[in-house]
């Protein structure tokens, strides 16, 4: 995503285009489909920027969470994960997310699953979904594959 467009969603939200910012959204943008905490974007953001404070960093994706420029996501791991939102790109519900539970791979489901029920129950009781998040855990292909494969080598000894 253009360094102009961040500029200007910022502008319509009513916020002061900060070189910060503007540098947090930069590296969003730069790993989509990536669930990153406020470490990895410090991590990052050092990089280009080295004299930049983890305090900084936070308070930046704060306003950024608060204006739903970018979601801020819990996968029951202990960190608060953050990823570009809706209002840049992705119309409409937050996607969904599986999570291994072997290696604690995420992998984004881009489509919304839950199309069908929504509109059964705007129909039915008249209850309109403004949002929804869902999260499946489970195993992996590779971890499953790697189970089977234990499973074997226990089986055979």
């Amino acid at each position: 995503m253009e360094l102009d467009v961040f500029k200007k969603l910022l502008k319509e939200k009513g916020l002061k285009v900060t070189g910060q910012r503007l540098l947090v959204l930069e590296i969003m943008a730069a790993h989509p489909g990536e669930h990153l905490t406020a470490e990895e974007i410090f991590d990052l953001a050092r990089e280009k920027s080295p004299e930049i404070g983890l305090a900084t960093i936070y308070r930046a994706l704060q306003v950024l969470v608060e204006l739903h420029v970018i979601d801020k996501l819990s996968f029951d791991d202990g960190f608060a994960r953050y990823e570009l939102g809706r209002s840049l790109g992705s119309e409409g519900h937050h996607h969904h997310h599986a999570i291994c539970l072997g290696c604690k791979a995420v992998i984004s489901l881009e489509e919304d699953l839950l199309g069908a029920l929504e509109q059964d129950l705007l129909e039915r009781l008249g209850f309109a979904v403004t949002d929804h998040e869902v999260k499946l855990y489970g195993y992996c292909r590779a971890c499953r594959k790697k189970s089977a494969c234990a499973g074997k080598k226990e089986q055979s000894l």
